[in-house]
């Protein structure tokens, strides 16, 4: 490859009268590359590739991607392509997709600049941030993602919850401090009203509980102060559109586990201090969780479906068949073996609870014994009723319709065959 020096040099040479070999002996170069540059076959500053385009076989797909989302991270697709075979590098990666202009222009988002920001040092085991993210997702709706990262190692880990206020928030917090294997000495929050007072940051009695179960410190973020958790909100950005934009799940759950594999295999790779994630959150100083959760009561809303089941967490759990169609609440207390199922405050079933996302059925055999009675019950061997009968209205209804509006009512005409016959006759 030449630079732009030796190709303005090897052209004043060549209107000077030198031959190709004399130029290419002054340069030090082969005679075809002066050749092909004199000739305009190639350009200073670009090198001709060695051999084959590694991305040629897969352009027509990233290419396909980029056109369903035009702002797609590289990374996210280079995960992509990678599961289908490809093998180089992200950098070339990112360079051919300059090359060919594969990613489509947005007016709308040229030109937009971020705010300043930096990084801030945390001691190993001082900090971890908290913070929850809203996803959408066309069949499931809005989702929660309560996502804790260790601020000085950036190990992440999520839990889904079903709404913010404090019960669910504790339940992820406990479940999220259990996946990264014990908790920093300070959490650090936004003032949510789960936490603390928005207005004044004063951390809520029952939350400050909660942090005195863990033996850990509270700190609130000062108002007004965006990206104030600079791991997490980057982490946050990161799980979004590194694996929330192309994730294929179709539950709760299902989201849960293919998140915790993404945590494992993606995010603990990011390099950080020269090594790798996971590398660093190893050598953390954390506490040890208490082996049992606060014990918070977690309340949902859940309607009894036709089985007389009612879901929660990836599990159904029975009530009796008259219940069907009726709205109940699931309670559970974080560290309990069982959850209750209650209506206007009254208990309706108790049952043993079975573990996130197992697909497990339990009824009692009371309750399998009433649904097997009731389905029998309603068994019958009667034909179904005709689609497409004539049942003009009736005598009765007719009476009723006169009594309503008299001048409506269609009078029945009686036919005597009689009469037709003599008619007929006079006629011929």
């Amino acid at each position: 490859m030449l630079a732009w020096e030796e190709l303005v040099e090897a052209q004043a040479l060549r209107r000077r009268g030198w031959p190709i070999a004399a130029i290419a002996r002054h340069l030090g170069r082969s005679r075809n590359t002066i050749k092909a540059y004199l000739r305009g076959e190639r350009g200073p500053g670009v090198r001709r590739r060695a051999g084959a385009d590694p991305l040629e076989r897969y352009a027509a797909y990233v290419a396909q991607r980029l056109q369903d989302d035009p702002h797609l991270w590289a990374s996210t697709l280079l995960d992509e392509v990678r599961r289908l075979g490809y093998a180089g590098a992200y950098s070339s990666f990112t360079e051919q997709l300059r090359e060919r202009g594969l990613r489509p222009h947005c007016e709308w988002c040229h030109g937009v600049k971020g705010r300043p920001t930096t990084e801030i040092e945390h001691p190993s085991g001082e900090e971890i941030q908290g913070d929850v993210v809203k996803l959408r997702h066309g069949t499931l709706g809005e989702l929660f993602l309560l996502n804790g990262t260790l601020a000085h190692s950036g190990k992440v880990r999520g839990a889904f919850i079903e709404r913010e206020d404090q019960p669910h928030l504790i339940d992820g917090i406990d479940r999220v401090l259990r996946q990264l294997g014990g908790t920093a000495r300070r959490w650090r929050f936004d003032r949510t009203s789960a936490v603390c007072d928005p207005k004044t940051g004063k951390l809520l009695p029952s939350f400050a509980a909660v942090a005195q179960h863990y033996g850990v410190a509270v700190a609130i973020c000062p108002p007004y102060r965006g990206n104030r958790k600079g791991v997490v909100e980057k982490r946050n950005h990161f799980s979004a559109q590194r694996w929330w934009r192309t994730a294929a799940v179709t539950s709760v759950e299902q989201a849960q586990v293919d998140y915790d594999r993404f945590c494992a295999e993606t995010a603990d790779t990011l390099p950080r201090h020269g090594r790798t994630v996971a590398e660093v959150a190893a050598e953390e100083p954390l506490l040890r969780v208490p082996d049992t959760p606060y014990p918070a009561v977690v309340e949902v809303s859940r309607k009894v479906g036709a089985n007389a089941l009612v879901a929660f967490r990836g599990n159904a759990y029975g009530v009796m068949p008259e219940l069907v169609g009726a709205e109940v609440t699931v309670q559970h207390r974080l560290g309990s073996a069982h959850l209750e199922i209650l209506m206007a405050a009254d208990l309706v079933a108790r049952h043993q609870r079975a573990p996130d996302g197992a697909g497990v059925v339990r009824r009692s055999d009371e309750q399998r014994a009433a649904l097997e009675t009731a389905v029998l019950t309603a068994f019958s061997t009667r034909r179904p009723c005709p689609r497409k009968p004539n049942r003009p209205p009736s005598p009765a209804a007719l009476a009723l319709a006169a009594a309503l509006r008299p001048e409506l009512v269609t009078q029945r005409v009686t036919v005597s065959l009689e009469s037709y016959a003599e008619l007929v006759e006079a006629a011929s």
